[in-house]
């Protein structure tokens, strides 16, 4: 079932190989949405200076050539060259009844070539709360592995946890020293943040404990079997509080996605080791670096990559490289995305650089660092509490859970208390997500709980009321023994603008499988939604009197239903049944 673009560009490609020669075949038509159509054909003036012709005249010598018979009205020229054209009512009708087929899967195409996908993302670190900072990383990669997978791909979710280096040297001795047993070990499962600033003090006052840990992290490294122990207990403790957070946020996180920095520690000395051999590394100060290619200092020397610290312990650097050596070697991805913060930046793409002249990133691999803004507050500063301190993710959840609680047992006490505390839960966190996904990616936005949970505007309450709307017209219809036609109606202007927004649900997805640019899926469900609404108010459903009718529209409000679920589950955002 090829998408009204798609179905275009074909049209006018093959228009552009009559008109001006078979070399012109390739030539990207410039499919658009317009404002004064459906679509618009763009291509004329940038054909223009190919051809040396004036655009207008171009554009005429395309409507000449092309052939739309079936799919659309004769194009109309304006401007200086556009081609604005209205799809056939009829094309547009045939194009849903396919769409609503089960076999269609409501027009994901299937892949050219199914990719295995490794996404990098969450990352928190042992025995430390996720704070607000994790939200993003987390929603966004989790998102990202919904759609991809939909979309036909192998995913391979990597939740590349802090378990390792100089914080763990500081955690373990700070723990020797005040017992295993004592009450300070206790904070690591009551207050583990208060237990890590504990351990920080000491480690930014006492240079004999600076020492110490630095040292214990060498031990760590080399396998000690105490410290092992020690370390294995942080690690069982943090998970468990890993997964109440994944499960209060609806993620498909795993123990099974574990993939630690820890992971690599038998990885790390074969990586220098390698690097080394093949003259990439050099020792620099006592340390053992790297110096990519085409990366400076602000002093205008080269900027080092470490990959063997002066002490003998290894970095986030080496960690960095033996995880994208294995995810190419070993996980035979194609394609590798980090979801983490844009301040990485330089990091990720000195990372990038020194595996391409390792020789292990290629061409046929694609790495990409998906970049994330900050969650802010009203103050426009980064998301904090009145202390100071970072929020914890979990008080926020919470407040949002709480917060919508509040608005459903006023608004529907009628329903039982179970159904009121689902609901708050997927409008809670649904809103949360949803207000994150919904921003690009690399942009900062305000945390702003009461618009996150509105009931209009681009948000998920608006989407997730949509779809109980539609729900709740599906079973008056079959209390009324009203069952949905063979086929969507698409007869008035109001049907046919919601069928044409359905069409368009595979190729959002493609797009934002393509570029990981969810807050793309987030506009086109919030403009389908409004597309039902204006359906909707225009053309009613129980209340018309012709079967035929009723039927139809009936069919094409439950395939709404079906893409706006489908779309809301690719972003990890529950619909419940009622609202």
């Amino acid at each position: 079932m090829p998408a009204p673009e798609l179905a275009l560009t074909e049209r006018f490609q093959s228009a552009f190989a009559q008109a001006f020669g078979e070399e012109f075949r390739d030539a990207d038509p410039i499919i658009r949405p317009s404002q004064f159509a459906d679509f618009q054909c763009n291509a004329a003036m940038g054909l223009a200076k190919r051809v040396g012709a004036k655009p207008r005249d171009v554009a005429q010598q395309i409507l000449d050539a092309v052939d739309l018979t079936g799919l659309a009205e004769t194009p109309e020229i304006a401007g200086p060259g556009f081609l604005n054209i209205r799809l056939r009512t009829d094309w547009i009708g045939n194009q849903a009844a396919e769409l609503a087929a089960p076999e269609s899967h409501l027009g994901i195409p299937a892949p050219d070539h199914a990719d295995t996908v490794a996404i990098d993302y969450s990352a928190p670190n042992v025995a430390k709360e996720m704070h607000v900072g994790h939200l993003r990383t987390t929603v966004v990669g989790d998102a990202l592995a919904r759609t991809l997978e939909k979309l036909g791909h192998t995913v391979v979710r990597q939740n590349h946890i802090g378990d390792w280096g100089t914080p763990f040297g500081m955690l373990i001795e700070h723990l020797l020293d005040v017992g295993e047993d004592g009450d300070e070990a206790k904070l690591l499962e009551s207050d583990p943040n208060a237990f890590y600033q504990h351990a920080r003090a000491k480690f930014d006052g006492d240079a004999a404990f600076a020492d110490r840990a630095r040292s214990r992290v060498v031990t760590l490294q080399a396998g000690d079997r105490q410290t092992l122990e020690i370390w294995t207990r942080l690690v069982e403790l943090s998970k468990q509080y890993f997964h109440r957070i994944y499960d209060m946020l609806d993620v498909t996180l795993t123990d099974d996605d574990l993939a630690g920095e820890s992971s690599y520690n038998d990885q790390l000395e074969i990586v220098a080791k390698q690097l080394e051999a093949d003259g990439l590394a050099r020792i620099s100060d006592g340390a053992l670096c790297v110096f990519p290619e085409g990366f400076i200092g602000r002093d205008e020397k080269p900027l080092p990559l470490i990959i063997r610290k002066s002490d003998g312990g290894y970095g986030y650097g080496t960690t960095d490289l033996a995880a994208i050596r294995h995810r190419i070697q070993d996980l035979r991805a194609d394609r590798i995305a980090y979801v983490i913060g844009s301040a990485q930046e330089l990091h990720m793409n000195m990372v990038f650089e020194t595996a391409r002249e390792a020789g292990w990133l290629t061409d046929d691999v694609e790495a990409t660092h998906v970049k994330i803004g900050s969650v802010l507050g009203e103050d426009g500063k980064i998301l904090r509490t009145r202390s100071g301190s970072s929020l914890r993710l979990m008080s926020l959840l919470e407040e949002a859970v709480q917060t919508a609680r509040g608005v459903i047992d006023e608004l529907r006490p009628d329903l039982p208390e179970d159904e009121r505390a689902e609901i708050a839960h997927a409008v809670g966190i649904g809103g949360v997500k949803y207000a994150d996904l919904s921003t690009a990616h690399d942009s900062d936005y305000v945390f702003d709980l009461e618009r996150m949970l509105a009931l209009t505007g681009n948000t998920a309450p608006y989407l997730q009321y949509a779809v109980a709307r539609i729900r709740s017209i599906s079973r008056r219809a079959a209390e009324q023994g009203i069952i949905a036609g063979p086929a969507p109606r698409v007869e008035n202007d109001a049907e046919r603008a919601l069928a044409l927004e359905l069409l368009q649900f595979g190729p959002t997805l493609v797009q934002v499988g393509a570029a990981y640019e969810p807050h793309r899926l987030c506009a086109y469900l919030f403009s389908l939604a409004q597309a039902f609404t204006a359906f909707y108010d225009a053309s009613p459903i129980l209340k018309e009197s012709d079967d035929e009718v009723r039927g139809g529209r009936l069919a094409l409000a439950e395939l709404t239903e079906r893409v706006l679920v489908e779309g809301l589950d690719a972003l990890g955002v529950r619909a419940p049944q009622r609202m």
